[in-house]
């Protein structure tokens, strides 16, 4: 068997690259959560439900919507609830949501969909999306995709913004209608056009990633930046990755981790694994390896493969804090299980060297084999030499 020493190069990362679009950057966002409350005005109320009897019950809905506003969900509730039995369908709406958030009233998924569903049938388009939105979750009633997808629909022809997203969404994953990239791009277009921020996520990444239109970098980033002026997280994170390679912008090392740290504050482990991968490599910013260890351990406490591998290898070199090599197999093997080639390999080469470990050619070579199966070259050449293929 030949020695195998000459390939025992550690990988901190792949291929020194910062993470790209994967599904923590580039992934679909439906964000199907429970509407905005009624809004207060008489105006606002579908012309198809029942309108208020009188000045005095819109002013017990105002009421209601003032005390929800300052946290006091029994005041709230105690205003809306006689509107609600009395058929008005905004304050239906609004019981279905404190039901679903449990608000003022213990959480109920089945009370949600029974006050969600007697404003639906009135054309409520917000109940509409909410009743789909249980639909899609199986919350309150069976999972049905067919079902939600019908609701969105009625909301979404209303004009309903987060309805066209999630009527896109469906589209997009082919989830109660058959996947049709067409349609999907068609709806997030609508909801983009109206300011829904996720929409626009999702339309900036059907433009980056050129699929059923043209590659339009320039475009993307355009959807991009309107979603990140909401702070969507996922476009703060995806203006960074184009700063950071110039993709439709001159590349700019300093936007880059301004972009990251936006989204890194908001918890985003991609972006907090790249704002590390930016210390650690002092660009846009001056090089502390402290500050990447710190990065990249917040997102690898958020299970970000990256991280854990990124994190072992400064254990594994002692950049940032004490070498130690039971923390740096601890690490690689947190992310060798999710599947990181580049960790699968390191751990192959602590298996194979005794490192903090019980040297253990067998154990090498099988996490070897794994690396290698996802096409990592060293991995392919350690198992030659072993005289494994």
């Amino acid at each position: 068997m030949n020695d195998p020493n000459s390939s025992k190069t550690l990988v901190p990362r792949a291929a020194g690259e910062l993470v790209h679009t994967t599904s923590n950057a580039g992934g679909i966002r439906a964000r199907m959560t429970a509407g905005a409350l009624e809004l207060a005005q008489r105006k606002a109320l579908d012309k198809k439900t029942k309108p208020f009897r009188d000045d005095n019950a819109e002013r017990d809905f105002l009421r209601g919507l003032e005390a929800y506003e300052n946290r006091d969900y029994s005041a709230a509730l105690r205003q809306w609830q006689p509107l609600a039995e009395e058929g008005y369908a905004g304050a239906q709406h609004n019981l279905g949501k404190m039901y679903a958030e449990g608000r003022g009233v213990s959480q109920d998924d089945l009370q949600a969909v029974a006050w969600y569903r007697k404003a639906a049938e009135q054309e409520h388009a917000g109940a509409q999306h909410n009743l789909g939105r249980m639909y899609a979750h199986g919350q309150g009633v069976p999972q049905d995709d067919v079902q939600a997808v019908a609701w969105y629909r009625k909301a979404a022809e209303q004009q309903n913004a987060g309805a066209q997203r999630s009527l896109g969404f469906m589209y997009d994953t082919g989830r109660g209608v058959l996947q049709d990239d067409m349609q999907a791009i068609a709806w997030y277009r609508k909801a983009a056009e109206q300011g829904d921020g996720c929409a626009q996520f999702n339309l900036g990444r059907m433009y980056y990633t050129g699929r059923s239109v043209p590659q339009d970098y320039t475009q993307a980033l355009a959807w991009f930046r309107k979603a990140a002026e909401q702070n969507e997280t996922g476009s703060l994170f995806n203006l960074g990755v184009m700063y950071a390679y110039g993709q439709g912008v001159p590349q700019d090392d300093e936007q880059a981790v301004a972009w990251f740290r936006k989204a890194a504050e908001q918890e985003h482990a991609g972006a907090q694994h790249n704002l590390g991968m930016m210390y650690a490599d002092g660009r846009g910013v001056s090089q502390d390896d402290v500050q990447a260890i710190a990065w990249y351990r917040k997102a690898a406490e958020q299970q970000n493969a990256g991280a854990q591998r990124s994190l072992g290898f400064m254990y594994d070199t002692g950049r940032g804090v004490p070498q130690d090599n039971m923390q740096a197999v601890a690490w690689y093997r947190k992310a060798a299980e999710q599947g990181d080639c580049y960790a699968q390999f390191n751990l192959g080469l602590m298996y194979y060297t005794g490192r903090s470990v019980s040297q253990d050619n067998k154990q090498a070579v099988a996490w070897f084999r794994k690396a290698a199966e996802q096409g990592h070259a060293q991995s392919r050449d350690m198992l030659i030499k072993f005289g494994n293929t």
